[in-house]
């Protein structure tokens, strides 16, 4: 398996940005597909959005499609989250996830390699 670091989360007000990112080491990270899920309390955790093996596959949760963009950079063995527009309902611990595939992967239980997230606080 990946391990997985996470940065860039904080409190940010609603129509601001914030950018995530998500270091990987131990494996060939070129191999993994990436995705960036989120929980809000109370919630059951949930796909944000999704990137294949290199970049050329995305998937956007409906909620986040066209304010958020993923990307990622094998070069540095790295997964961004670019967030914009960003909304209460946005507020979440978000979580960096791999799982090594040439497929896009859209749905949590397909990764086997965690972050230990960092929180996205969006006031109004």
């Amino acid at each position: 398996q990946v391990q997985l670091v996470e940065s860039g989360g904080g409190l940010v007000q609603a129509g601001g940005s914030l950018r995530l990112s998500c270091a990987a080491s131990g494996r060939t990270f070129s191999n993994y597909a990436m995705g960036w899920f989120r929980q809000a309390p109370g919630k059951e955790r949930e796909s944000v959005a999704t990137i294949n093996w290199n970049g050329g596959r995305t998937y956007y949760a409906g909620s986040v499609k066209g304010r958020f963009t993923i990307s990622r950079d094998n070069a540095k063995n790295t997964v961004s989250l670019q967030m914009n527009s960003l909304k209460p309902e946005d507020t979440a611990v978000y979580y960096c996830a791999a799982r090594e595939s040439a497929s896009l992967l859209h749905w949590d239980y397909q990764y086997d390699s965690w972050g230990q997230g960092t929180q996205v606080t969006v006031s109004s």
